[in-house]
């Protein structure tokens, strides 16, 4: 499932981000998001990024982050509604707005970070806005939470029939294989 290009890159980024950088459970383990700050930096870098990111500004999108996670939980439960009201107190706190780009020797695509906006609110609004595409189409249950038993990491089911339920192999595998065991057993 492809959005579009622009679209479709910044989901896979929010995914990865908000996971990076929110406490909780992955790979049936307790997930403390330590030193992450370097893989952030990594994983938002662009060639337009003239100075380093600050501290304060990771603190800032860490915040951003939580309220992406719950988006994707939301959705997870069927509760679409909701899901679209936090997009949209996102979208109203980062002032996402339109502008047109060209960078990169890309061709004209759509950034919505108002250009006078920080690393932190540039990115959460663009994540936003994001997400506001894939809940204003029907594929909004595109969106989950990992369903492996102690793992709570977010996904976006980009597959062609829509029924991915895991957010690695690694989950999907250490289901498969409980489930295995558990047939053996009986």
């Amino acid at each position: 499932m492809n959005f579009d290009s622009h679209t479709s890159d910044v989901v896979a980024t929010t995914v990865l981000a908000v996971n990076l950088v929110t406490p909780g459970h992955a790979l049936g383990r307790e997930y403390r998001p330590a030193a992450a700050d370097d893989e952030l930096r990594e994983l938002t870098r662009d060639s337009r990024q003239v100075a380093e990111v600050s501290a304060d500004e990771l603190d800032r999108f860490r915040d951003y982050a939580v309220h992406l996670r719950s988006v994707f939980a939301a959705v997870d439960a069927g509760r679409v509604d909701d899901a679209c009201a936090l997009t949209n107190a996102l979208l109203r706190e980062t002032r996402a707005a339109p502008v047109l780009a060209r960078h990169d020797d890309e061709p004209w695509h759509l950034h919505f970070h108002a250009t006078d906006a920080g690393w932190a609110r540039s990115w959460a609004a663009a994540m936003a806005t994001a997400l506001a595409v894939v809940l204003g189409n029907p594929m909004q249950d595109r969106l989950g939470v990992c369903t492996a038993p102690a793992c709570d990491r977010v996904l976006v089911d980009t597959s062609r029939n829509g029924t991915k339920r895991f957010c690695s192999t690694a989950c999907q595998n250490r289901v498969k294989a409980t489930a295995f065991r558990a047939r053996r057993r009986d």
